[in-house]
């Protein structure tokens, strides 16, 4: 067959190649729709998925960054994060929808609000995040192996932070083997991890049972000024926290492409990410305040207060349970979207493996100051939590307009309807280069920079996510009417 074309199959649409795709520059296989036949994702998958990304160490931590950074107190920054994680449901599911409807990742999705050769950029942007994150959830793995090794050996634990080097390295080599073998191995890890990741909370809560008082953690109050309006601290978390998930609402279509329906993939987000993500910060909130108690000094990570358990047995078994755990997190949301964000640059050189290698690569790279420290090569008094902290605010800007554009193209300007063929070539329906994606795009970065370099308008800054998002949003439909109005009369001449 020498032209392809799309094959409707009940709700789902998927595609028939033939050579004029399979020569496209803009292909490959792995970017290619799914199969109906591949579309094996149930609710309780993609409820799994959630529970594994969502149970992990920076989530378990984020109750303490509100109150640190954000001046709330604990019973305010519980909320926030429920509600957060209810906000930023809506951009999740309503960009699923495509992903689900068509089988197509997140990279190809772009290519309609950015066009064939522009959705690089906002590919690139994501993706380079991503592999920070991948580098960081790498360090907290390699931890948790160096301390499993420790536990039962004296020799091992007396390398101390080569330890945890080598250690970081064996982390990484497992979560690229997971990955390249495609999405089943991620589908059946996270359906495991789900339940043993519970079973890691259970065992924590009944450990510190006894030893501090709820309702004395949760009437801790705030670290803000006296005189501080709540609001401002409120948004500015609010936003912060949105700001977590921000990177997959903008990739989802990556795993919706592979979910049975679009019932499936809305129920299982729904029951998936609020509660899990809730329910991991409070336990983050109560094992961080019962740790004086538990092990002596204040520990903010589970990884250390676990560590410190004087039982080597228990030691090793809650490593292995926090390592399955990591890599879970680790794949779906940190390894999954770069590999095909690398893809879409040239398609024809990079497959998944290539792009799955090279996301490693990446992270390794972004992590080497802190690789060369705990190698005792370099000093700094610079944290992996202060970086992810002091991230969320900052690639927040960034990405709440892309998911504006995207959610705005699909629904209201496309009206739900996407060429599929043209989203692999040059010359069909969509532009190489979409210019009303990049004003939707620009205009809210440069006023995030505004903001940032002069406080004009800092809270264009401070709530990034919610006026990136609908400022976004907004701009690009008009945008995209105003460009379809010059289009019209051109094609009528």
């Amino acid at each position: 067959m020498t032209t392809s074309k799309p094959i409707e199959v009940g709700e789902f649409y998927e595609l028939e190649t033939g050579s004029d795709l399979e020569s496209s520059t803009y292909y490959n296989d792995d970017l290619a729709p799914t199969k109906v036949k591949e579309r094996t994702w149930n609710k309780l998958n993609i409820a799994a998925l959630w529970v594994g990304m969502a149970i992990c160490v920076p989530t378990y931590t984020l109750g303490g960054v509100l109150t640190a950074y954000f001046g709330l107190s604990v019973t305010e920054a519980l909320i926030t994060i429920l509600l957060a994680n209810i906000v930023v449901l809506l951009p999740l599911t309503l960009n699923a929808f495509p992903g689900t409807k068509y089988g197509i990742p997140f990279p190809v999705l772009l290519r309609s609000s950015f066009g064939i050769v522009g959705s690089n950029i906002p590919c690139l942007i994501r993706g380079v995040v991503a592999c920070g994150w991948f580098g960081i959830q790498t360090m907290f793995g390699g931890l948790a192996i160096h301390l499993m090794l420790s536990a039962v050996s004296d020799s091992w634990a007396a390398l101390g932070g080569v330890g945890e080097v080598i250690g970081f390295f064996v982390f990484w080599a497992l979560n690229i083997a997971v990955v390249i073998k495609g999405s089943e191995s991620i589908k059946w890890l996270e359906t495991l991890s789900a339940p043993l990741l519970l079973a890691v909370g259970l065992g924590l809560l009944f450990w510190a049972s006894g030893k501090v008082s709820v309702t004395e953690v949760l009437a801790v109050p705030a670290n803000r000024p006296e005189d501080a309006g709540f609001w401002g601290y409120f948004f500015g978390g609010l936003t912060a926290m949105v700001g977590f998930w921000a990177t997959l609402s903008l990739n989802i279509p990556d795993f919706s492409r592979y979910a049975k329906s679009q019932k499936d993939q809305v129920i299982g987000q729904i029951v998936g990410l609020p509660l899990t993500m809730f329910l991991f910060a409070a336990l983050g909130v109560i094992m961080t305040a019962a740790s004086p108690a538990l092990v002596g000094e204040m520990v903010s990570d589970p990884v250390s207060l676990i560590g410190k358990i004087d039982s080597p047995f228990w030691v090793f078994i809650s490593m292995v349970l926090i390592i399955i755990a990591t890599i879970s997190t680790n794949t779906a949301a940190n390894v999954v979207s770069p590999t095909n964000d690398f893809q879409n640059i040239a398609p024809k050189y990079i497959n998944n493996t290539r792009g799955v290698l090279l996301t490693g690569v990446i992270g390794v790279l972004l992590m080497g100051w802190e690789l060369l420290k705990k190698a005792g090569l370099l000093e700094s008094d610079f944290s992996v939590e202060g970086m992810y902290s002091n991230w969320l605010l900052g690639y927040s800007s960034l990405l709440g307009p892309i998911a504006g554009i995207m959610i705005v193209d699909y629904f209201l300007v496309k009206g739900q309807k996407l060429d599929l063929v043209s989203l692999y070539k040059d010359g069909g329906e969509y532009p190489l280069i979409n210019w009303a994606g990049f004003i939707a795009f620009g205009v809210p970065v440069a006023l995030t920079v505004i903001a940032i370099t002069t406080g004009f308008m800092s809270w264009f800054y401070s709530y990034g996510w919610f006026t990136g998002a609908i400022s976004g949003a907004v701009i690009y439909y008009f945008a995209a009417q105003a460009m379809q109005a010059e289009v019209i009369p051109a094609a009528a001449q």
